[in-house]
This record gives structure tokens, sequence and C-alpha cells, in this order.
């Protein structure tokens, strides 16, 4: 993967996509400082460790999820070194079991593909189809970082402005306790 090595101060300058620039518009709307590494394409975890090292700060894993019948949808938020187990979600939050969401929900939902997926798009679900969950061991982390629409830049963000981020975008989320195994 090729990665720049620099560490940016806020939205970029060269042409971005529209999705993309509405996130940093609403970042900046919102007064929150941010920082950002440009990169190639960042598709798994593995890749995002070389990010990573720029940013100074774990990237967590950002899952979208839904019920079996397709009606409840969820984006969970967790440290990226975790292993996800399915059933210690649902028993949380005293649901069915989940399975990761078809892409044209995500693209409905959150404008935004697989592989790209953050809190950041959750600008863009108005209509509160989709039910933020965060694990708390990402709370004691100074920093939460996410893709901005797309996985060639990861924008870094301290905790409590992501929060101040998510329910400026009216999600309010739901916190658990996710053990590992």
């Amino acid at each position: 993967m090729n990665i720049d090595n620099t560490l940016y101060s806020g939205r970029p300058t060269d042409e971005r996509s529209d999705v993309e620039m509405a996130i940093y518009d609403k970042l900046d709307a919102l007064g929150i400082e941010y920082k950002r590494a440009d990169h190639g394409h960042a598709d798994t975890m593995e890749d995002c460790l070389l990010i990573e090292s720029v940013l100074g700060a774990k990237i967590c894993k950002n899952l979208f999820l839904c019920n079996r019948q397709k009606t409840c949808f969820y984006m969970l938020l967790m440290p990226g070194d975790k292993p996800f187990k399915t059933k210690f979600l649902t028993s949380q939050l005293n649901c069915a079991r989940l399975s990761f969401a078809e892409a044209d929900k995500m693209q409905e939902f959150l404008h935004t593909i697989p592989g790209s997926v953050s809190a950041l798009e959750l600008i863009f679900d108005t209509d509160n189809n989709i039910q933020l969950v965060i694990d708390n061991d990402l709370m004691s982390d100074e920093y939460i970082c996410g893709h901005p629409g797309i996985n060639t830049s990861t924008v870094r963000l301290l905790r409590e402005d992501m929060l101040k981020y998510v329910r400026a975008a009216k999600h309010e989320p739901t916190f658990i306790d996710l053990p590992v195994e």
C-alpha cells in the first residue's frame, strides 16, 4: 500500500468526492480540529497498521451490521485488534443474531462502500436507520480514527470530538463491553 507519511491538519485542498468534502464541512462547522493521513486503499486492518504509525493513534474497526430480517441496522465501533464475535454483541443488544449488512444499504444510508465505513458517515443517515454501538474499550483511547467516506484517507479525532460529531448527526451511541476470549 502506498502511504504519504505526512500528517495533515484539516481538510484537503485537492479535488475530493462530495461525500468526503461533506464530512470535512461538518467537522469544520462544529469547530472540530482533526488530523488527516492520505494513503492508498486501506481495505484491511493490516493496511491500517501502517496508517496508525502516521496518525500516532489506533484505527478502530467499524462494522456495518443488520438483523436477519434486514430491518434493524447497527454500526459497531471497536478496537481494531479485538476479535468480533456476534454472540456477545447480540446478547448485550437484546436482538437476534446479526450479520454484515449488504453494500446497497451501506450506500443508501451512509453514501459509502464496504472498507470505507466509519462513524463519520452517520451525517448521511438523517432518518436514523442505524444504531451506533461503541465498545467501551475504545473510550480509553485518546483518539478515534476513521475513513471520511473513502478508504484512501483516514481522519484522527479526539475521542470527545468524535462523540460530539455523532451526536450532532443525531446519533446517540449505545456503549457495550465486548469480551476478549
